[in-house]
Order: C-alpha cells, then structure tokens, then sequence
C-alpha cells in the first residue's frame, strides 16, 4: 500500500514543473492584455472626456512593446492637428 502512494507522488513532483510554466505563461499573457487595455491608444476607456486618444499621442511616444532600430525622440510631426 505505501509502495502505490509513494508511486503516485512521484509522478505528481514530475508534473510541477508543468504547471509552473503553464502558470507563467497565463501570467505574463495576462499582463500583457493588460499593458494592451491600459497603454494602447486605439483603447478608448472615457469616451465623453477623450474621444480619439490616438489624436493626443506626439510624434515622439512610443506606445509598441518591442521597437526594432527605432529611436523615437528623434521622429518630427509630419501630420496636423485636429
């Protein structure tokens, strides 16, 4: 009897590292929906305050999670005001 319980934890301590990667990888997809519902600018939360965000935004804000090559304090505005 104390073989089979022995027998049947060993395979549970196997799976642990299974769900600590399933549980990070929830985690970091989790705050990623959430760093997208917060900071993106075609995310419009106040509709009667601020309409069109994505109006707001400077030619030098960055709002990508991962920019390539890009420096962005050195964009000019090239498109006009509204």
């Amino acid at each position: 009897c104390l073989g089979i319980v022995v027998l049947c934890l060993s395979h549970i301590l196997l799976l642990i590292p299974l769900f600590i990667f399933i549980g990070g990888g929830c985690t970091m997809s989790l705050s990623y929906l959430a760093r997208l519902g917060l900071r993106n600018p075609d995310v419009c939360w106040d509709k009667k305050n601020n309409p069109e965000p994505w109006n707001k935004l400077g030619p030098n804000d960055q709002y990508k999670f991962f920019a390539v090559n890009m420096d962005y304090s050195k964009l000019k505005k090239d498109r006009p005001d509204f």
